[in-house]
């Protein structure tokens, strides 16, 4: 009987000290400041956004966050089309610069790039 009435004041003990650890245990102890839900993308705000913007992009990555190998498929792709509007902006602004100097026509625009 006096080894259970030990075991339960030896418990009663342990679970006050943690208790006592995790909460402070008093005023002295102050919180740190929380870090913002959202982090800033990095992504500029004054030009639209690049190919090399997008490799650049590093999502924050938390214990119970996002797959990776899932969002960085998802940022591939976005960067391959977005080169790829950017590569048939720059043909279309061509085509509309040799039609304006009255040269020969341009590319057949009728096919996406990179076909």
């Amino acid at each position: 009987m006096i080894v259970f009435w030990f075991l339960l004041i030896a418990l009663v003990v342990v679970v006050a000290a943690v208790t006592l650890a995790v909460v402070g245990g008093g005023s002295q102890a102050v919180l740190p400041e929380a870090e913002p839900d959202r982090v800033a993308d990095g992504l500029p705000q004054a030009r639209p956004v690049a190919r090399a913007d997008i490799d650049a992009l590093r999502l924050p990555v938390a214990a119970r966050g996002y797959r990776m190998a899932e969002v960085d498929d998802v940022l591939d792709r976005l960067a391959a089309e977005l080169a790829e509007r950017d590569e048939r902006i720059a043909l279309l602004e061509a085509s509309v610069e040799a039609a304006r100097a009255g040269s020969a026509p341009g590319p057949d625009l009728t096919k996406r790039a990179g076909q």
